[in-house]
């Protein structure tokens, strides 16, 4: 049995549903606040956290994993191999925009959903300003894996910075 091949196909598998999760929550969110219907809004809001809480955060494990064994399984050393060892930095940028800004982000735009349908005040200007940020966080954390995944696929750069 190749563990190699099964390891890098769950490993690709768990990156597609990462990253389509990651597209799929900005365009909904988009799409939502087209609507104008706060109802709306909110409900998409509470789906994307929930959507992280299902295929992101358990994605980024998965991917981990997968890659980390796959590379050892095959014998490529991690940290000398650019083509690893740079998506690896991607990749960690990525989960620190997301846990530092996305998810932050998302809490605070739910919460002011929520006290805007209870009490009757939205006040569209302020949610776009957390809506505004949230995109532009979010399409940082969604271009550091892309570009990690173009590295991977390309295998490119061939050294890492601690090569020798």
């Amino acid at each position: 049995m190749n563990y190699y091949l099964i390891l890098k196909t769950i490993h690709l598998l768990a990156v597609v549903a990462f990253l389509g999760n990651i597209v799929t929550g900005l365009f909904w969110m988009r799409f939502a606040v087209k609507t104008n219907d706060l109802n709306i809004i909110h409900h998409t809001a509470k789906g994307i956290i929930r959507s992280d809480r299902l295929f992101t955060i358990p994605g980024v494990i998965i991917i981990t994993a997968g890659g980390f064994l796959a590379a050892i399984y095959a014998g490529i050393p991690l940290l000398r191999t650019g083509w690893i060892f740079w998506p690896i930095i991607l990749f960690s940028l990525s989960g620190l925009f997301f846990a530092y800004k996305v998810a932050p982000l998302q809490g605070k735009m739910r919460k002011y959903l929520d006290s805007s349908i209870q009490n009757n005040n939205y006040d569209a200007k302020m949610f776009h300003s957390l809506l505004n940020e949230w995109e532009i966080w979010g399409a940082m954390a969604l271009a550091t894996p892309v570009i990690a995944f173009l590295m991977m696929i390309l295998k490119w750069p061939l050294l890492s910075p601690l090569a020798r």
